[in-house]
């Protein structure tokens, strides 16, 4: 993804449909330009095309699981990296579906003593990999699209356990604070992951911010440490501060 999708998509984000040729004015390149990003953008399922403009995708189903893997990829191994260097030796972890929260399980390889519940099978596959760490599958159904477990069973099992960081992933953040996803399978599950943490921690990149999902999860306020890529935006700057959430950003790495 070249910068220039990257503000395409950021402005659309935040304001909604969009003409073609308010898009060529604004990165200040010809309608041709902007088309042929639409084009490549709507084949990777981040826009969604109308007549003379675009929208954002769907609110009803996510973008495919091995897209989001590669899409700003950077930031969110920077996000998995900073997270996991404030996780202590010796502590208790519930970790959710996500590909952010894949990379905080990278991240986690060399820490000592640790116990992660998980419904990720992609994070307990990682993790197994940690000389020092118990890794405890939930049970329930495995969703093949990307190995996350959801279910009654799931949740009956994360009632188990009261631990000391639920590390959680969401698929959308609305201006006031809400917290959205696609799955309300899954939702059901991360709620009772909230509930079961002694501390709630969320990571997501800046594009989380002003995308659409079908599902409320829940309030940044149930959140105590938030973990993304670059600041919060302002027009959700005001709850997240109403909230007295702690933001931690991951700064773009020095140029070699």
């Amino acid at each position: 993804m070249t910068p220039r999708h990257r503000r395409l998509l950021d402005h659309i984000r935040q304001h909604g449909d969009t003409s073609v040729e308010e898009l060529a004015r604004i990165l200040g390149v010809t309608t041709q330009t902007i088309r042929r990003d639409i084009r490549e953008l709507e084949d990777e399922r981040l826009l969604a095309r109308y007549h003379g403009g675009v929208s954002i995708p769907s609110t009803v189903e996510n973008i495919d699981y091995d897209q989001r893997r590669v899409m700003d990829s950077d930031a969110k191994r920077r996000i998995g990296q900073l997270a996991a260097a404030q996780v202590e030796n010796d502590r208790s972890l519930i970790i959710n579906i996500g590909t952010t929260t894949e990379e905080v399980s990278k991240a986690l390889l060399r820490h000592r003593g640790l116990r992660v519940v998980t419904n990720n099978l992609n994070v307990a596959s990682i993790l197994s990999n940690c000389d020092d760490a118990e890794v405890i599958v939930a049970g329930g159904v495995v969703r093949k699209r990307d190995r996350g477990i959801v279910g009654e069973a799931t949740i009956d099992f994360m009632r188990q356990f009261k631990v000391d960081i639920g590390i959680i992933g969401v698929s959308g953040i609305e201006a006031d604070g809400t917290l959205l996803d696609y799955d309300y399978r899954e939702v059901r599950v991360t709620q009772t992951i909230m509930e079961q943490s002694r501390q709630v921690w969320l990571v997501a990149d800046h594009t989380k911010f002003g995308r659409h999902a079908l599902v409320r999860l829940g309030s940044i306020a149930q959140v105590d440490k938030f973990f993304t890529d670059l600041p919060v935006p302002a027009e959700a700057a005001e709850a997240f501060e109403k909230a007295g959430v702690e933001v931690v950003v991951a700064g773009a790495e020095p140029a070699p």
